[in-house]
């Protein structure tokens, strides 16, 4: 089961902080903008609490001075004036805490669903080239694991960064103004501390990045598996699809254990090097007490600024694991944000209505991901309003490119497409697709109600115009046999409907459009002789008055169309109606006929 899949390579370079990544990531916050007062009182509030927190180290040594020496600090007074002021600056800490965590994923939340809307909206609109080199699972991991990392980044880590550095470097300030030369002894350790952190910081994103493929992988194959569990279960593959989602998982695993090891290690050597920085600096500031040139309350206070700083450096390590992936996930999102979307408006309303004219001229196309091959060679024929045209050929002769390019989901390479006269990119897109209603062979159901499903035809209409509907595509009756009606859930892809209830569901839903023109593609071709007849029944009512365009296998479907078009190797062979081309001797169409009927 060959499927395509992205590599590494040709996904996206590692993520890693230069100028370019964070260039996109300030582009990204941009949709903190509306929100930017907030943000800067949840700076100010953030900066408040870290500053507080700074002041917690220098009181607690003025306290503990003040109970050696049994006298009061001059400008605390006594011990029990310095443990209120103590108090009160903490509470005031917890209380900037409070405000500033609450302001933090406020604005986060409420910028990451802007960026969630614009992601999706952006996606939505992209055209079918897009998703013809795309697979479902990537894109739906976009928009859950990706956003959900930048989430993170916006409503935790930002803040937590921030906190961080503001205490180191305030950390460091204040223990160089307590003693100048005990901070020289901490500090000599930065160089090779900075050095190593840089080796392990460089596996770790690597690993990361690593990961975020692998699980991405991993999603894919369960979206793929479960939107296709009927094929599975039909060719006993359960087996073999759990087997893939295993190797996938192992492969996962391999590469979060080996990133793990190399954090693990981190942040052993943190620990071990910042502690031991700790040890250091009492045997050497004890030795400057007993010299008398540091009292003991200055140590206690310089010792806990050492920790306040040990523990920010300390943080940096799964703090920077975070922002390389959110880089990684930026850089992700904005891919998709840079795809140039389809002209189309989201909520437009047409009140054009095309008479349904279409003439095809000397169309030429290839897909754009093989260029190579011509799929329509001068394609040309035209359709008057309200004919029932046939398209008649082999499996990949282009006839569903034909009705692709008429619902302009991909442009030609030449020739062009007239819709009344009119060249049909000179139409607002939008408008366009208005006038067209596709019933296809496999039936797209989304997961919610019946009533549901069939609106989606015209978001606007009332009930009694979509029960309407239902009745003309014969589907009134099987949803009131069931004890919900119009309110059945038809389940993912409408699992619970059958082949036939879905294709009148369609049918149904096709009917409330309205549309002037008509695209049935093989829908019919896979029902039995009951429901077809129930959907051919339902196709005629909605037939009638529009050009429709019929693609069909099976040559008993289409005797009655006004004219058949006969298409082979991407051209136009043969055009008349089933008694011209049935006359025709070595006549393509006459071939096909005879292979399925007999002509005596």
């Amino acid at each position: 089961m060959a499927r395509y899949r992205r590599t590494s390579e040709e996904d996206l370079p590692p993520a890693k902080l230069s100028k370019e990544s964070l260039r996109q990531v300030a582009e990204l916050f941009r949709y903190l903008s509306p929100y930017k007062a907030k943000f800067v009182l949840a700076l100010v509030a953030l900066l408040c609490s870290s500053l507080l927190g700074l002041v917690f180290p220098y009181i607690t040594g003025k306290l503990v001075d003040g109970a050696l020496s049994g006298n009061g600090d001059g400008l605390f007074g006594d011990i029990d004036s310095i443990a209120l002021i103590l108090i009160l600056a903490l509470a005031l800490q917890a209380v900037f805490s409070f405000v500033q965590s609450i302001w933090f994923v406020e604005v986060g939340e409420r910028s990451l669903a802007d960026l969630r809307k614009d992601t999706y909206q952006t996606m939505i609109s992209l055209p079918m080239s897009f998703f013809a080199n795309r697979r479902v699972g990537e894109l739906t991991s976009r928009i859950a694991a990706d956003l959900s990392q930048i989430q993170d980044v916006l409503t935790a880590t930002l803040a937590q960064l921030l906190r961080q550095t503001a205490i180191l470097i305030g950390g460091i300030v204040l223990i160089f103004i307590t003693s100048p030369q005990l901070s020289l002894v901490m500090l000599s350790s930065f160089p090779i501390l900075i050095a190593i952190a840089v080796f392990f910081g460089r596996k770790i994103r690597k690993f990361s990045r690593q990961a975020q493929d692998k699980l991405a992988d991993t999603n894919t194959i369960v979206e793929e598996t479960l939107q296709g569990i009927m094929n599975v279960k039909a060719f006993a593959n359960e087996g073999y699809e759990v087997n893939r989602y295993r190797t996938s998982i192992d492969f996962f695993l391999q590469t979060v254990l080996k990133g793990a090891k190399y954090r693990g290690a981190f942040i052993s050597f943190i620990i071990f090097g910042l502690f031991g920085a700790i040890v250091l600096v009492l045997w050497v500031g004890a030795k400057i007490v007993q010299a008398g040139e540091l009292t003991v309350g200055e140590l206690t206070s310089f010792i806990l600024y050492t920790t306040f700083v040990g523990a920010a450096m300390g943080s940096f390590a799964e703090l920077y694991s975070q922002v390389q992936k959110a880089l990684g996930a930026t850089e992700r999102v904005r891919e998709i944000l840079r795809e140039k979307p389809e002209p189309i408006e989201l909520n437009a309303k047409s009140s054009m209505r095309v008479r349904g004219d279409v003439k095809f001229e000397n169309v030429v196309f290839s897909y754009p991901a093989r260029k190579e091959i011509t799929v329509l060679k001068n394609i040309s024929f035209d359709v008057k309003a309200g004919e029932r045209v046939a398209f008649v050929g082999k499996s990949g002769a282009g006839k569903s490119t034909l009705v692709s390019l008429l619902l302009q989901f991909y442009k030609p390479d030449s020739g062009r497409i007239l819709i009344d006269g009119k060249d049909s990119r000179e139409y607002a897109l939008s408008e366009l697709r208005s006038q067209m209603a596709i019933v296809p062979q496999d039936v797209m159901l989304f997961g919610g109600t019946i009533f549901e499903n069939i609106a989606y035809g015209n978001p606007n209409a009332s009930e009694a115009e979509i029960i309407e509907a239902a009745k003309k595509a014969h589907a009134h009756e099987f949803i009131t046999s069931f004890p919900e009606g119009y309110k059945t859930i038809v389940g993912e892809r409408g699992i619970k409907l059958s082949g036939g209830q879905r294709q009148r569901v369609a049918i149904a839903r096709a009917i409330l459009k309205n549309p002037a023109i008509l695209i049935l593609d093989e829908a019919t071709s896979s029902l039995d002789s009951e429901s077809e007849k129930l959907v051919q029944d339902a196709l005629e009512t909605l037939m009638q008055g529009r050009t429709s365009f019929i693609i069909a296998h099976r040559l008993s479907t289409v005797r009655t169309a006004d004219k058949i078009i006969v298409v082979q190797n991407g051209e136009v062979v043969e055009v008349g109606t089933h008694g011209e081309l049935i006359e025709r001797e070595n006549g393509v169409y006459r071939m096909f006929s005879e292979l399925q009927f007999d002509l005596n």
